[in-house]
């Protein structure tokens, strides 16, 4: 049989990341590859009794087909929970905050259309939009995030403007940065003054350590954003939620495409999560995955800071999950993942992570899934791989390995 596959399939492309993590199922690999929550934080034993309880009032309606709009407590209790007005009505329940970036695309990008991301930007995002043949356009970023002048330089005009800019404001997978107040006015402005709506992601925003995040985007211009939520950071990422705000003006083409894609999210999931959710659980339960990240991110600073060679630089995440290392120039993080790996480290490089040119000295580490012991170990292991690379690359020749 000769199968003809669609053009848009020639721009599907396998996860860097979920590729890295088949090799991180190898027996004693520490791996800081996987974006993965740590499953000391899943709240198990709220679960099961939830569980039982949906079931027994609930049983036959949490496992019918259910509205595609999503569940309708669930949708009140995340209206609720948004620090702007939000009508539940405008709250679209996803499969994952991840399809919501797939809905997104659907219906605002045509091939060739312009879409603006930051430099660089989330991986899974860039594969979402791909199958829609868009035109990824970079907008230069520093550390508080994408530049409001550069997104106003590159938003385009007429036929040609962008159909939006995706960005992600909190503790940015991968770079773990985040908007200051200041950055944040001023790429609002930017993007309504260039009628560029704007796309903002913020799996990570719960997750801070000192203190919260300034506003979303979205509390600063409703009618010009969408807004994506997960309950996988906060909850549980097998659950496979998350939602949409979307404002009037959009979100019925947003519902058509949810339901020509999946009719609904699961029903039981839905209920389990917003039986789990009454009462306050999560204002209980989120500062304990803060303060283990926090314990995390610190014994990895503090890891990097005693190991690394000269020359490598690291950012200092104020919350989230990731941190991001750049290497000397003329390194390349895709040529030491093989050399890591074979001391039992894995890790994801940055290169993947650009819409365009890519930065190959550069790589993302997560650092709440390992064992303090494991992060000591991990990161001394990736450390003298680093240190071996930098000494082939000055003098010409192999190094010679170092025991650990």
């Amino acid at each position: 049989m000769s199968w003809t596959l669609a053009a848009r399939a020639e721009k599907m492309n396998p996860s860097v990341i979920r590729e890295i993590l088949k090799v991180t199922e190898k027996p004693g690999i520490i791996s800081f590859a996987g974006g993965l929550p740590s499953p000391k934080t899943f709240p198990v034993a709220e679960f099961r009794a939830a569980c039982e309880k949906v079931l027994t009032e609930d049983g036959p309606a949490a496992l019918q087909y259910a509205a595609s709009e999503g569940y309708g407590p669930l949708r009140e209790m995340v209206a609720a929970g948004l620090p702007w007005k939000v009508d539940p009505a405008q709250v679209l329940i996803t499969t994952g905050s991840q399809q919501g970036l797939d809905l997104v695309a659907k219906i605002l990008l045509d091939s060739g259309s312009r879409m603006l991301v930051e430099t660089p930007t989330y991986l899974g995002a860039l594969q979402a939009f791909a199958p829609m043949e868009p035109r990824a356009v970079s907008v230069a970023s520093d550390d508080e995030g994408v530049r409001a002048d550069d997104l106003a330089a590159k938003a385009g005009q007429g036929a040609e403007r962008a159909r939006f800019a995706y960005l992600l404001p909190n503790f940015q997978n991968p770079t773990g940065r985040t908007m200051s107040e200041e950055r944040r006015a001023a790429v609002v402005a930017a993007a309504a003054n260039a009628g560029v709506p704007l796309l903002e992601d913020n799996p990570y925003g719960d997750l801070w350590f000192e203190q919260p995040p300034p506003a979303p985007l979205t509390a600063r211009n409703p009618e010009g954003c969408l807004y994506l939520g997960s309950f996988s950071k906060v909850l549980a990422p097998g659950l496979r939620l998350g939602f949409l705000v979307a404002p009037p003006a959009i979100y019925p083409k947003l519902l058509q495409a949810k339901q020509a894609a999946d009719l609904h999210s699961p029903s039981f999931n839905q209920r389990m999560v917003a039986q789990v959710m009454q009462d306050g659980f999560l204002a209980r339960h989120v500062p304990t995955i803060r303060a283990l990240y926090k314990s995390q991110r610190d014994h990895m600073l503090r890891a990097l800071e005693r190991e690394m060679p000269d020359g490598v630089q690291w950012s200092r995440p104020v919350g989230g999950m990731f941190l991001w290392v750049r290497l000397p120039a003329g390194l390349d993080a895709v040529t030491l993942l093989p050399r890591a790996v074979e001391r039992n480290v894995a890790f994801v490089p940055g290169a993947a992570f650009y819409a365009d040119v890519p930065e190959s000295n550069t790589m993302r580490l997560s650092f709440v899934t390992a064992s303090t012991s494991q992060i000591d170990i991990g990161i001394a292991a990736l450390a003298q791989t680093i240190r071996e690379a930098m000494e082939t690359q000055r003098t010409g020749r192999p190094a010679t390995p170092v025991q650990l």
